[in-house]
């Protein structure tokens, strides 16, 4: 596995630990986070968390054109990785959202979620374009594949603890003041501080609801409670549960500081472009440059080709920080696993499945049936859309309604309807499968095709690949909440197996204009435009 790779790369994975442990803390909590802190509405939640998440892509061009124009990469990526600090030092503060305070504390909290965005561009996609650069070396260039699969181990190391930092840390701090978690009580504490003066508004449903969760929890209320009194426990249940996720925000502060300091001491390990190479180019016909240049531009027409699969897989993909939280907290039994927690099932089987899965492509290498990096991300949307027919048929079967219904309807109601965990594993397991089928090589294939002066770029453009499919994630808790959830999962479904179609229509004319001799003679005339 560890064989014929470069000295820098583990260095470099580890470097980016930090940050995978922050984004899986995001990827977690936020929205879960925005809807309990500020009592925002799914749909309102789920925009904001598709532009941060759109943003931390988009923020990789502008890394990108930086470190390519200055060719200082390594100084971008310790500028990004204080700025992302910085970010979380700001959301780390416990204030205790009221009606007069709301608008500023959430602008704040925007702010924080930007400076994270901004920092996570200049560091993400630079910190790749270097773990490439390490296979422009002939002694390593035939182990690219590989090395992008062990880099993504590792960086997903974070993205397992991660998890399970937010649920302990809420739920230790709920217990440290007499309470017990409950996913479903801060809308209802929302609701209810929101219509005091006029429980008609509320509904009779709803206020039992409130107070069977409330004595649930050791709230000390019940029908016979004053609204002062229930008033109070629902601003103190909202202000513990908060505050307890805050305290992961500080977590997230403690790993960044870790990879600043690991990224530090082992940067000189990874390649230090020059503004200019000294080394003297060979003189090429005008012919012969020609002929080269149109390579370059077939190159990056393969790039933008796999560059727009790459968008329906992450509006997809990007699910479990949105539609696919909001069923494991609505439709699954968290009466001992939060909903959070099963975000570490992705980097849990990133981890587990990867060595398997190179050893697969070893196995099929020696039998001499390699299996091109385009055909390899087709057969990973081929997968993606298996996980979602499998969440559809199943949602289907059991005649689950929509997330809004489904939420209004009574504790017991809902708790008969609920599933056990194996829907969730089953459904993460397909799901990395396609993830280590398409991410990682992506990282590859970007890394291959890319010219030399526009590494940093181009790993831009692949980030930027994923903000667009980012940027959509709304629909999937717009249609989760709004129609039976069977249909959310069903457009997913039917994006994964369009784009596997057209990726294997496109895949002979990706591996022609990405073979290791156009690429060799490509890159001559890219030398002479550093």
């Amino acid at each position: 596995m560890f064989a014929n790779q470069p000295k820098g790369l583990i260095p470099a994975a580890l470097s980016n630990m930090g940050e995978r442990f922050g984004y899986y803390i995001m990827n977690a909590v936020l929205v879960l986070f925005l809807c309990s802190k500020f009592g925002l509405k799914e749909e309102t939640s789920t925009i904001i968390y598709s532009c941060f998440y759109a943003g931390i892509y988009v923020l990789s061009l502008v890394g990108g054109v930086i470190a390519d124009r200055t060719r200082n990469y390594k100084g971008t990526i310790i500028s990004g990785l204080v700025i992302m600090t910085l970010g979380y030092v700001i959301l780390a503060f416990p204030i205790l959202a009221t009606n007069e305070n709301t608008s500023w504390l959430l602008t704040v909290t925007c702010v924080a979620l930007f400076l994270i965005a901004f920092g996570n561009g200049l560091f993400k996609g630079n910190l790749q374009a270097l773990v490439g650069q390490l296979y422009d070396d002939p002694r390593y260039s035939a182990q690219r594949d590989s090395g992008f699969q062990i880099f993504y181990v590792f960086i997903n190391i974070g993205g397992l603890i991660a998890p399970f930092v937010a649920p302990l840390l809420r739920s230790w701090w709920l217990g440290e003041n007499g309470l017990t978690y409950n996913a479903d009580l801060p809308a209802l504490c929302h609701q209810y501080l929101s219509v005091t003066g006029n429980m008609a508004q509320m509904g009779m449903e709803n206020i039992e609801n409130l107070y069977a969760l409330a004595t649930q929890v050791g709230g000390g209320v019940g029908p016979h409670s004053t609204a002062a009194e229930v008033s109070a426990f629902c601003t103190k249940y909202l202000d513990v549960f908060n505050t307890g996720i805050h305290y992961s925000f500080i977590a997230s502060v403690a790993a960044m500081l870790i990879s600043l300091v690991i990224f530090i001491i082992t940067k000189k390990g990874l390649p230090s472009p020059a503004k200019k190479e000294a080394a003297e180019v060979q003189q090429y016909t005008a012919a012969e440059k020609a002929a080269m240049a149109t390579e370059i531009k077939q190159r990056m027409y393969a790039l933008f080709a796999v560059l727009g699969i790459a968008i329906f897989f992450w509006f997809s993909f990007h699910q479990n920080g949105t539609s696919l939280s909001l069923f494991a907290r609505d439709f699954v039994k968290t009466d001992s696993i939060a909903p959070e927690i099963w975000q570490a099932l992705n980097p849990f089987f990133v981890i587990v499945l990867t060595p398997c899965i190179m050893a697969y492509f070893g196995w099929l290498a020696s039998k001499g049936k390699v299996i091109s990096t385009p055909r390899k991300i087709g057969i990973g949307m081929g997968l993606a859309g298996i996980a979602y027919v499998f969440i559809m048929c199943f949602c289907l079967a059991k005649g689950y309604p929509s997330g809004e219904e489904f939420r209004g309807m009574a504790v017991g109601a809902r708790d008969a309807m609920k599933t056990g965990p194996w829907v969730l594993i089953l459904l993460y397991f397909f799901l990395t499968v396609a993830e280590l089928f398409i991410s990682p090589l992506g990282l590859s294939f970007v890394s291959k095709v890319a010219p030399k002066h526009l590494q940093g770029l181009c790993q831009g453009l692949w980030l930027g690949a994923t903000a667009v499919g980012n940027l959509l994630l709304w629909i999937g808790p717009l249609i989760y909440n709004r129609a039976p959830i069977w249909e959310a999962w069903a457009v997913f479904a039917a994006v994964c197996v369009i784009s596997m179609g057209t990726m294997f229509g496109m895949v002979k004319w990706l591996e022609r204009v990405t073979s290791d001799e156009v690429v060799k003679e490509a890159e001559k005339i890219s030398e002479e435009e550093i």
